[in-house]
């Protein structure tokens, strides 16, 4: 082995391999000593009012699959069980950690008062099943405290009503027919300060294609409106521009989403008789004020989607609804036989600009067509989603004389006239001249689109003469000239290894190299001396 070690890696290089497998040794020997020992854990508020809605939350310290959730009992499950992962490695002093962490969080809502018990969750991890605790929560009457009196402050008497702040679902149409544009708008109204809003669940559009118009990242645009005399600052949280692709009745789940509102305790009835006391509650002073954590939760929305007219509905029909605009433009009408040219339609306007197909033009049989190239320019705004499309149609005339391409109809369907409308193109006349390169069909395109290469060799003439065919059941492989080049082969191989063996024993023979130098180096000079007193150059001679 020892020896086998000196071969593959001699001299510096055996102790250099040898120190770098102890290194990563090392390395990682630290990440194997810090694995903990695998643990479920469940956590969760351990009292509660009727009503309320609160998480229950399952930490795994490593990766697992086939959690199983507890069967909760006396709690009604909202949402859940969402999952999320998280992992890090940390190398301090040279010392190197790794965690990786696995949660199971559900929402639920506690709806009778008593003590309720929630069995265990399990899950496994590399075969094994793990389970976590059970869990205890006492559900309490609303308004009750949780028995301490020195808690009993003005902090647990704040609370926010559903009438301070709330959220609302907004559909610009409840009725609309397939394909048609629906705007959905998720707004909070707050006539308290809120801060840290936070979307917990997002609503799922179960049978629509949606599009986001908002920009996530922007800060929040806040208005005032007033409801029952009441001044509310509102600002949109999410709006989405939604499409539905199957008729029916489709439901839009609610969105849920959590902040901090700050409201005033209120005080004992003791102190209002101080006459200083509406001075120093004066929100100025800022006393007295409470951050109470709110969730909300908006309503559920029911779009009521009808089926396109069949009756009046043409072949031409792609799928398009809105209000939209045809253009067409082409590069050029007069050309050469084998010239590339361009055929443009342009399909402006507002609706589900991106989900219908264009109808292909016609174009005559001696012209070479190719896939088509589509652009779009979609724009985004409170309004809805509006832009263009374009589609460039590339194509070759192969012959020369007048050729026509007739006009498109685009199709599609107005929802606020509630018929199907007929956009029609121009026709094209197109004149080719006979190019220079017709019958030879051998020329170099380049369009809008992308570089092309027509040779126009697609199409060969049968090759005529004398051909090689071999016979039938004959193989290279095995045959005589297959064993004389091997042997061929073998015998210059054999010849280098005597060539460089005699090599290495002439470089060997110290005396023998410098014998024959000398001897090479006297013939030169020699030769030299006979040329210049041929020149009768004495002195040089």
């Amino acid at each position: 082995m020892a020896y086998l070690c000196n071969m593959l890696i001699p001299g510096k290089k055996l102790y250099r391999f040898i120190f770098q497998i102890i290194t990563f040794f090392f390395l990682v020997s630290p990440v194997l000593a810090s694995a903990q020992d695998v643990s479920l854990k469940a956590s969760s508020k351990s009292q509660v009012e009727v009503g309320e809605q609160f998480q229950v939350v399952y930490e795994l310290n490593a990766e697992g699959s086939g959690f199983k959730g507890p069967a909760f009992t006396g709690l009604r499950v909202l949402n859940g069980p969402m999952s999320s992962t998280s992992s890090s490695i940390q190398i301090i002093n040279g010392q190197m950690s790794r965690s990786f962490n696995q949660s199971y969080t559900y929402i639920v809502v506690a709806s009778q008062e008593g003590s309720v018990t929630v069995p265990a969750a399990t899950v496994n991890v590399k075969g094994k099943q793990y389970s976590s605790g059970k869990l205890t929560i006492e559900v309490v009457k609303s308004g009750r405290t949780n028995g301490s009196t020195a808690q009993n402050s003005s902090a647990e008497r704040a609370s926010v009503s559903n009438k301070d702040v709330f959220l609302r679902a907004i559909s610009d149409k409840r009725k609309v027919v397939l394909g048609e544009q629906i705007i959905v708008t998720y707004r909070i109204y707050t006539r308290v300060p809120v801060s840290s809003v936070n979307v917990n669940k997002l609503s799922s559009f179960s049978g629509f294609w949606m599009k986001n118009l908002l920009d996530e990242n922007a800060a929040l645009q806040q208005t005032t409106e007033k409801i029952n005399g009441e001044e509310y600052v509102i600002a949109d949280i999410r709006k989405v521009a939604l499409f539905p692709q199957k008729s029916g009745k489709l439901v839009i789940d609610p969105m849920e989403l959590e902040c901090i509102a700050q409201v005033q305790g209120q005080t004992d009835k003791k102190r209002s008789r101080d006459p200083f006391e509406s001075f120093f509650n004066d929100p100025f002073f800022n006393r007295n004020i409470q951050n109470v954590q709110k969730k909300l939760l908006s309503e559920s929305l029911q779009i009521d989607v009808e089926p396109l007219p069949v009756n009046r509905q043409s072949a031409s029909f792609n799928g398009a609804v809105g209000q939209f605009d045809l253009q067409a433009s082409i590069d050029k009408t007069r050309m050469k036989s084998n010239d590339a040219v361009n055929i443009t339609y342009t399909v402006t306007g507002s609706g589900n600009l991106e989900l219908f197909e264009f109808p292909h033009p016609v174009f005559p049989p001696d012209f070479e067509l190719y896939e088509p190239k589509t652009s779009s320019q979609i724009r985004t705004t409170s309004a809805g989603i509006s832009g263009s499309r374009k589609f460039e149609f590339l194509f070759i005339p192969r012959v020369h004389g007048n050729f026509k391409i007739p006009a498109v109809d685009f199709v599609y369907f107005d929802p606020k006239k509630n018929e199907f409308v007929t956009l029609q193109s121009k026709d094209f006349e197109l004149f080719v001249e006979k190019g220079s390169n017709e019958e030879a069909k051998e020329s170099v395109y380049t369009s809008s689109q992308e570089g092309i290469r027509y040779l126009g060799t697609d199409i060969n003439h049968i090759k005529s003469g004398d051909l090689f065919i071999a016979k039938k059941g004959t193989f290279f492989f095995g045959s005589v000239t297959y064993m004389i080049l091997v042997f061929m082969a073998l015998a210059l191989f054999a010849a280098a290894i005597v060539f460089s063996r005699k090599q290495d024993k002439y470089k060997a023979n110290q005396s023998l190299v410098r014998y024959r130098k000398a001897t090479k180096i006297a013939r030169n000079r020699l030769k030299s001396a006979f040329n210049l007193m041929k020149q009768k150059s004495q002195n040089e001679f």
